[in-house]
């Protein structure tokens, strides 16, 4: 079996590299419209992926940066994959740690997932990835989604 990588989950057409969206809801229709064209969620992934986020915030705030983990549950993703949104303004997500508070994410990870086994391994990675402000600043900085994806590969993630 391969090792569950996060670069093994990140597939071009859900890479949104410099993107511009007035709210999470309106970032998620758009990851939701790519997924279900590609068939790769159930119809209800939408919904359950906005109440989820409502209930279990993920926004993180780092030392230099927001970013935001939101998942949904396993049986509405088809295909799994792990759709990567950088921000050129931040949107809105409440804080994991206390939803009272708000974090400006400038990247989102939106987790498509139906293997337990195989998610722990991707979030190891994902943590990597984000505890390295170098590597992930190289990642919020790339102009398209090619030069994204290559940053999280040439950095083993």
């Amino acid at each position: 079996m391969t090792e569950a990588t996060l670069s093994s989950y990140v597939k071009e057409p859900l890479v949104f590299a410099q993107e511009n969206f007035s709210s999470s809801d309106e970032l998620f229709e758009q990851v939701n419209q790519k997924a279900s064209d590609l068939g790769w969620v159930r119809e209800d992934f939408l919904e359950r992926i906005k109440k989820r986020e409502e209930t279990f915030p993920t926004g993180i705030q780092l030392m230099n940066f927001g970013a935001a983990i939101p998942h949904t549950d396993a049986e509405c993703v088809l295909e799994e994959f792990v759709a990567v949104v950088t921000l050129q303004d931040p949107v809105a997500f409440k804080s994991m740690e206390d939803n009272s508070k708000q974090v400006k994410a400038q990247i989102v990870f939106v987790l498509g997932l139906n293997q337990p086994h195989a998610q722990l391994e991707m979030l190891q990675s994902l943590m990597k990835l984000i505890q390295n402000e170098e590597i992930l600043s190289q990642v919020i900085l790339a102009s398209n989604s090619e030069e994204l994806i290559n940053v999280i590969k040439i950095n083993n993630l």
